[in-house]
């Protein structure tokens, strides 16, 4: 039997999450330093999501456009039938193909085969009506032949609220905010590239993609989200910081280096009361080591700016500031 859109959705699903996924946390958990583990877990989930692409476009075949194509031959050049082309160029490559695949001139097994296909391509695109129903709804809209706009809608969003749902359970937890909120804006940019290319008047351009059809690039979208979702998920754990966790340690840090300064500056006090500047030379000294001490250890706190200059900077503010109080707290005595 062959798998739905549907099914081959749950399949891509479960593909994603169970096998690739783990594969590239395992690769990001494994060489932390540097960059390395994320540009391998990008190479691997990049090939993965272009393999699994290639395999599934294969097994959908090629689309009207594609089938009209004539290849150069002698005497004849290769006729590329597009989304833009004319009637004329059509029926052009119709007669070069309908001459090379006729049961009584193609002797393959499957001529008849081939020469339906090429005619129903040929029938598809002559119809400007008809072409532009392939082009915007594939062959499930020319089979209806119309198209309910709000059986549309209500599958559009039955696709995006599925997937939007699926997204929250799986990105549930601070680390994964940040890969909620890229998934969440790769959808609504999604949503309206899909509306637009099939509930209005918005057609793709000319030079883009000439033979793939708007049909097919919602298909690609729908096919490539789950790769996209899982990169988000890999990614935005790779960068998480926990800013609370962050935040708690500075103010740790910080509350550990205020009481050592409060300490050093109490034995200061200490030693100024005992008599330190009585006009004895011999105790100025321990209250200098005191201050240099109590400044080499501001700086070693891990709160001094990584800029050399302006560390030695601040320290030696430190160093005058308390000399100041010292000298300061002497002669008002």
């Amino acid at each position: 039997r062959k798998m739905t859109s549907s099914d081959d959705g749950i399949v891509g699903f479960l593909f994603y999450v169970l096998i690739v996924y783990p594969v590239i946390a395992w690769l990001l958990k494994s060489y932390k330093s540097g960059n390395r583990g994320l540009f391998l877990a990008i190479g691997f989930l990049s090939l993965i999501a272009a393999g699994k692409t290639y395999m599934d476009v294969v097994e959908r075949g090629p689309n009207y456009y594609s089938i009209m194509y004539a290849g150069p031959k002698e005497g004849a050049e290769e006729i590329r039938v597009t989304r833009s082309s004319t009637s004329a160029e059509i029926r052009k490559a119709w007669k070069r193909k309908s001459l090379e695949l006729h049961p009584d001139k193609n002797p393959s097994a499957s001529a008849n085969a081939e020469f339906e296909l090429v005619k129903e391509a040929y029938d598809v695109l002559i119809n400007q009506e008809q072409r532009e129903l392939y082009n915007k709804f594939g062959k499930e809209g020319l089979q209806k032949n119309f198209v309910d706009a709000n059986a549309l809608l209500l599958q559009i969003g039955v696709f995006y609220l599925t997937w939007g749902m699926l997204a929250y359970i799986l990105t549930l937890g601070k680390s994964s905010s940040t890969a909620r909120n890229w998934i969440f804006t790769g959808q609504i940019v999604m949503l309206v590239v899909e509306v637009s290319l099939v509930l209005q008047e918005v057609t793709l351009p000319e030079w883009f993609l000439p033979t793939v059809t708007e049909h097919e690039v919602v298909w690609l979208m729908h096919t490539l989200f789950p790769a996209f979702m899982n990169g988000c998920r890999s990614i935005g754990s790779y960068y998480y910081v926990d800013v609370d966790e962050l935040t708690r340690t500075t103010l740790l840090n910080i509350r550990a280096s205020h009481t050592e300064i409060l300490e050093q500056l109490k034995a200061i006090q200490d030693q100024i009361d005992s008599g330190g500047f009585a006009g004895k030379s011999a105790t100025k000294r321990p209250i200098t080591d005191k201050v240099k001490v109590l400044s080499s250890d501001v700086g070693s706190t891990g709160l001094a700016p990584q800029n050399t200059g302006q560390a030695k900077s601040g320290s030696m503010g430190l160093y005058v500031m308390i000399i100041g109080y010292v000298l300061y707290y002497t002669w008002s005595q």
